[in-house]
């Protein structure tokens, strides 16, 4: 499967592990569910979180991010420069990858690890609303 492929598949997957956090956390409404997630799933967002994900990444995962990164025939939307898109497209076929090969586990391993100041600065606002 070509990379851009596998990023379709990631970008699904990577939107169910959002998900299930977001919910997980207790959180309900639509509209406020969908404006948390974009602090996950905007182009810019998944390039951040490459930093923290590259040096945790195994020879065959780096792999399958660099042909996600370097695929030929995706449009760069205009909210994001074309390294951060590339970048974000990378990650989304790992996690599309990691999805089709059923590690789910390290899915869930790698998730923690990119977004970990982003669910910290979400949970922190959520006690900080809840203890008022």
């Amino acid at each position: 499967m070509n990379g851009a492929a596998l990023a379709y598949v990631g970008d699904a997957a990577l939107e169910v592990l959002v998900r299930r956090y977001l919910v997980g956390l207790g959180l309900n409404g639509s509209g406020r569910l969908n404006h948390l997630a974009l602090n996950f799933v905007k182009a810019t967002a998944q390039s951040a979180a490459v930093d923290r994900l590259l040096p945790a990444l195994t020879d065959e995962e780096e792999y399958i991010y660099r042909r996600g990164r370097n695929a030929n025939g995706i449009s760069i939307p205009r909210s994001a420069s074309a390294r951060e898109y590339r970048r974000a497209t990378g990650m989304e076929a790992l996690f599309g990858w990691l999805d089709l090969t059923g590690n789910p586990e390290r899915a869930e391993e790698l998730f923690k690890l990119a977004y970990a100041d982003v669910t910290e600065k979400i949970e922190n606002e959520i006690k900080g609303a809840t203890s008022c």
